[in-house]
């Protein structure tokens, strides 16, 4: 296993960076020719454009980067985490600059936006999971990508807002959760070691949400509705 994070880890790299992204990679490479599984959960909701450059451009870079070594693996498997508030309103400003490849007109569009940077840089990883899975790049060579949305979780990103019972109040009313929330780091690592086995065999392109029920609730019949 090789971690990568800010600190204290194998590989120690700011997403946020270009250049350090890159070198994670490099880094990577240089200790193995091969890769089973992937797993990207880096993020950050900070209401400021570099929430952009680690959401979305590092995930894909960080993905993209190391395809050619799950393409190496056995039964290689890549998952990224992505968000239910996927579902809430966007920038279609931040999420087109993302898709497109462009990281400062992204962080230009994501100047002022407040919390519709991290939903939008959330939404673009989701539709970017959708459109490589299927490409020859990724599906071509058997490596099944997928994306997991989780509710409100326990971790050190929401632990002020979960000591503030105001805040409680805005998330539960923002994310619902009937089965019971929010969720533990642990609920959503069972669903990610799924996701990055073997057993994960005829699934790829989706983005599952680990949410409560949350997305279902709030969307209800919609998910499957299509243009005529």
């Amino acid at each position: 296993m090789i971690g990568l994070d800010r600190a204290g880890a194998e590989i120690e790299a700011d997403l946020a960076e270009a250049g350090a992204r890159r070198a994670a990679v490099e880094s990577i490479r240089s200790m193995t020719n091969a890769l089973d599984s992937v797993i990207v959960c880096a993020g950050i909701g900070r209401p400021e454009p570099e929430t952009v450059s680690v959401n979305y451009f590092g995930a894909v870079e960080i993905l993209e980067g190391l395809r050619p070594l799950l393409a190496r693996g056995r039964r290689p498997r890549a998952v990224a985490v992505v968000s239910m508030a996927i579902v809430h309103e966007a920038s279609a400003a931040i999420v087109d600059a993302c898709l497109r490849g462009d990281e400062p007109g992204a962080r230009s569009a994501a100047e002022g936006q407040g919390a519709l940077i991290y939903r939008s840089s959330k939404r673009a990883l989701a539709r970017w999971v959708r459109r490589a899975a299927v490409t020859h790049a990724w599906a071509g060579y058997g490596i099944a990508l997928n994306g997991v949305a989780p509710g409100v979780v326990r971790t050190p990103m929401t632990a002020d807002l979960l000591d503030d019972p105001t805040q409680v109040a805005r998330l539960r009313a923002d994310t619902p959760m009937p089965l019971g929330g929010p969720a533990e780091a642990d609920d959503i690592a069972s669903v990610l070691e799924w996701f990055a086995s073997p057993a994960c065999a005829m699934v790829t392109g989706q983005c599952l949400f680990a949410d409560g029920g949350s997305d279902a609730l709030l969307r209800g019949d919609d998910v499957w509705a299509r243009p005529i």
